[in-house]
Parts: C-alpha cells; sequence; structure tokens
C-alpha cells in the first residue's frame, strides 16, 4: 500500500493553521468538484482531495498521522506500525458522510477505519451524473459594519455592499458585488456579530449557502465612551458646585436629564445614571464622572478671592505623601 502526503495533497505547510487547511479545502474543493470540472481525473482528485482534508481537520486524526513522522514521501509503500491499532481508536471514519458515496484509500482504512466520503464533513445529498454523492456548504462570510453610537442606540437598516466570490455553471470562480440591507437591532455592542443566514459563499453540488457575519464596530463619539453595554461621560462642574451640591444638566444617549452631584463631591467621583446606557436584557447604565475645573484668576478681584479662600479654608491636599515629599539635607 502506498503512503500517502495528506498536506502535499492539500499544499499546505505541515505547521498550517486549521483556518489554513480549510481555505485550502474549499478551493480545491472547488477547482476538482465532477460537476463543473473539465480535467479528467476531477473525481479521483475530488475524493483524494476530501480525504486529506478529513484527517488534517480533525486534531486528534492529524496528531496520530503526523506521529507517523516527516520522513515519509508520497508513493513509498507503507505498512502501520506494530500496535498502530491498539494506540489509536478512533471508532470509526467521522460520522455523517453521505451514504453510498466511495471508500476511503487503503493507506486511510489502514490507519483510521473504513467510511465513506461525504465532502469533507460539509454536508451530502446531491448525487452526480457520475454516480457518487458530492456535496459542500458555501463558505462563511465576515464583514465588518460601521455604526455610530446614536445608530447604535436606536437601531437602523444599513446598506452592506461587498464583492463575493461566486461560481458560475461552468465552475469558474467569479467577484460579484451584492449590496444587501442589514436591519440592526437597538443595543449592539462594539464587536458584536450580527448573523445573515445564507449570505455568505454560494454551495456547490446542492450545497446550501453559508452565513453573512458583520463585525459592529463602533465609532469614536466625541464624549460618550461605551464599554459594553455601559456608557462613560466625564463632566465638569465648578469647586463650588462641587463643594456645595448642585443639580445639573447632562447628556445621556436618550436626552439630556437632571443629574445631582452630591455636597461635598471630589473630582474623579463616579455618579451612576441607571437604565441610561446602551438597551438590552438588562440595560446598561451611564456612568458619569466628574472633573473639577477651577476659573482661571484673570482679574485682581479673583485673585483677592482665591487669596482669601486659602486664608479661610487652610489645607494640604498632598498631606498623604508625608515623607516622600521631603527634600534631602544638602
Amino acid at each position: 500500500m502506498e503512503y500517502k502526503d495528506y498536506y502535499k495533497i492539500m499544499g499546505v505547510a505541515r505547521d498550517a493553521s486549521q483556518d489554513d487547511i480549510k481555505r485550502a479545502y474549499r478551493r480545491l474543493a472547488r477547482k476538482y468538484h465532477p460537476d463543473v470540472s473539465k480535467e479528467s481525473d476531477a473525481e479521483e482528485r475530488f475524493k483524494e482531495v476530501g480525504e486529506a482534508y478529513e484527517v488534517l481537520s480533525d486534531p486528534e486524526k492529524r496528531t496520530a498521522y503526523d506521529s507517523l513522522g516527516r520522513d515519509w514521501k508520497a508513493g513509498q509503500q507503507f505498512r502501520p506500525p506494530p500496535g498502530w491499532e491498539g494506540g489509536h481508536d478512533f471508532g470509526g471514519a467521522r460520522a455523517g458522510r453521505t451514504a453510498g458515496a466511495r471508500d476511503f484509500s487503503d493507506f486511510f482504512e489502514s490507519l483510521f477505519g473504513g467510511g465513506g466520503f461525504g465532502g469533507g464533513g460539509f454536508g451530502g445529498g446531491f448525487r452526480t451524473s457520475r454516480g457518487a454523492s458530492f456535496a459542500s456548504r458555501g463558505e462563511d462570510y465576515q464583514t465588518t459594519i460601521t455604526l455610530s453610537l446614536d445608530e447604535a442606540f436606536r437601531g437602523v437598516t444599513k446598506a452592506l455592499t461587498l464583492d463575493m466570490e461566486e461560481m458560475d455553471d461552468s465552475g469558474r470562480v467569479q467577484r460579484r458585488r451584492r449590496t444587501l440591507n442589514v436591519r440592526v437591532p437597538a443595543g449592539v455592542t462594539d464587536g458584536q456579530r450580527i448573523r445573515l443566514p445564507a449570505q455568505g459563499g454560494a454551495g456547490f453540488g446542492g450545497g446550501e449557502r453559508g452565513d453573512l457575519y458583520a463585525v459592529v464596530r463602533l465609532a469614536p463619539h466625541d464624549f460618550f465612551r461605551p464599554d459594553g453595554r455601559d456608557i462613560h461621560l466625564d463632566v465638569p462642574v465648578t469647586p463650588w458646585e462641587a463643594a456645595l451640591g448642585a443639580t445639573v444638566t447632562v447628556p445621556t444617549l436618550a436626552g439630556a436629564v437632571d443629574l445631582k452631584v452630591p455636597k461635598g463631591s471630589q473630582s474623579g467621583q463616579k455618579l451612576r445614571l441607571k437604565g441610561r446606557g446602551l438597551p438590552g436584557a438588562p440595560p446598561g447604565d451611564q456612568f458619569v464622572t466628574l472633573q473639577i475645573v477651577a476659573p482661571a484668576a484673570t482679574t485682581p478681584e479673583a485673585e483677592a478671592l482665591y487669596r482669601q479662600m486659602a486664608d479661610a479654608m487652610p489645607m494640604n491636599p498632598r498631606e498623604r505623601f508625608g515623607a516622600a515629599t521631603a527634600r534631602p539635607a544638602s
């Protein structure tokens, strides 16, 4: 029996990631699909690619296959090492392959057990004119949709235009521009994915279309900062508003509200407006951080007032530093 180099068949390096392997499978399965390929050995190559993907896409099978070593070459005579069956119990080939399809090669069966090929686990049910069952679900696509914070708060329908790969009747891959209307629900957060079923890549061999995922990105706001469903806002207050207490008007995504600043507030203190963040179950909150802003002493009268305050309310705000602020002896 001949050794099969699955990495060579897939055209990937031995350290290829699972995403690299999946992309290679999609490309090769499209190229050699028997119903669209014009190559004389398309059906055999398609089956070979599916067998390689069956092994390399399964971490357990891939690890076992790699344990055979790196020195084997495609076409070399091969016999499983002693004790292989006892050390690798896979319970047969992966469940869910299309019934009635051809078995994998003797090399595969000697390592992993028998089984039929159904498009590398991507679904089946389509029978080609040559009698074998070949079908594959279309690829899932992902794109980015940018929203303002106000759009995320209220919900919006956005037109999304993107170029997508499609396969024509002759099996050639072409890029086609599509425009989709995406309904964005109120309360979406940065990084959230919106699923558009059956709007991804076209399947082939009767396979269903993949899905399209729109990843939400929130554009920066002039003064609001989102954190999940919560909203953060810095609000400037005067020293007397902080010291004496006050009611100030602050913006929220739903409109202006009155905020009570407690007497004796300090700069950096956080106040919460419950339920004033992005909607949801539960809705987020808005957190207001107070920033005390002292007016500039631009007139003699203002300077005199500051001196009067210093005399009337002596304090050392750096007192907690203690000895750390003592100057070394000269």
